[in-house]
């Protein structure tokens, strides 16, 4: 799927927004500028959060309890590695949805239940995005 711009990217979190479930793990993957936090933002703005949405860089899990379902967005970026995971409290969360950037960094099959978007900048300025489909997607994904 080919994201023109920004605009795109936030189109398709609002679509994700509209198709999420409690207890749904989201991995956004993708290089630095890619577009996982524009498109995180388009998720959560649509499930009625109003006002900033910052990238959970520092803070690593930024917790969106007012919606509706909750949503835990987390940011892995600066962890050591996969032993770092176990104290960020992640493993049993079927009230919320995860939405995981940098999942790459809590080693190779940490969610393989999950919605496994990767974003990629093209030349042009768009974005290249290709998902991971498991079976709990099946009907749901790609959103119309």
């Amino acid at each position: 799927m080919i994201l023109a711009d920004e605009a795109a990217t936030t189109d398709l979190g609002a679509a994700l927004a509209r198709l999420v479930r409690a207890g749904d793990v989201i991995t956004l993957s993708g290089g630095l500028g890619a577009g996982k936090t524009t498109l995180a933002r388009g998720l959560l703005r649509a499930l009625g959060h109003v006002g900033e949405v910052p990238s959970p860089s520092f803070a690593i899990v930024q917790p969106y309890e007012d919606l509706a379902p909750p949503v835990l967005h987390v940011d892995l970026f600066r962890i050591g590695g996969p032993g770092d995971l176990a104290e960020l409290g992640l493993d049993s969360l079927d009230d919320a949805v995860l939405l995981v950037e940098w999942p790459e960094r809590a080693g190779e099959g940490a969610w393989p239940y999950a919605l496994a978007l990767t974003l990629t900048a093209t030349d042009d300025g768009a974005r290249a995005l290709t998902a991971g489909v498991p079976a709990a997607w099946e009907g749901r994904w790609p959103p119309r």
